[in-house]
C-alpha cells in the first residue's frame, strides 16, 4: 500500500522565470520564505489557495506545477 503525496515543479519554475527568488515568490504568493523552502523540500502541502496563488505568480495551470506523487511504504 502507498500513500499519494503533493509534489510540485517550483524550484524548477522558479529558476526558469528570470531565476526568480524563494523569497521574491514568497512576497508574490504572500507567504515567508521558509514556507517556500518548505514547499520545495517537500515538507509541506500548501492549501489549495496557496496552491492557486503560486500556480497564478508562474501563470499556469495549477497542474503544472503541483502533482500528485504515489510513494509506496
Amino acid at each position: 500500500m502507498g500513500k499519494s503525496l503533493i509534489s510540485n515543479h517550483i524550484r524548477k519554475l522558479r529558476f526558469n522565470h528570470d531565476e526568480m527568488t524563494q523569497q521574491q515568490l514568497a512576497d508574490k504568493a504572500g507567504v515567508t520564505r521558509q514556507t517556500i523552502v518548505a514547499l520545495e523540500q517537500g515538507k509541506y502541502s500548501p492549501s489549495l489557495e496557496l496552491a492557486f496563488r503560486i500556480a497564478l505568480v508562474f501563470k499556469l495551470p495549477l497542474e503544472d506545477v503541483f502533482f500528485m506523487e504515489d510513494k509506496m511504504e
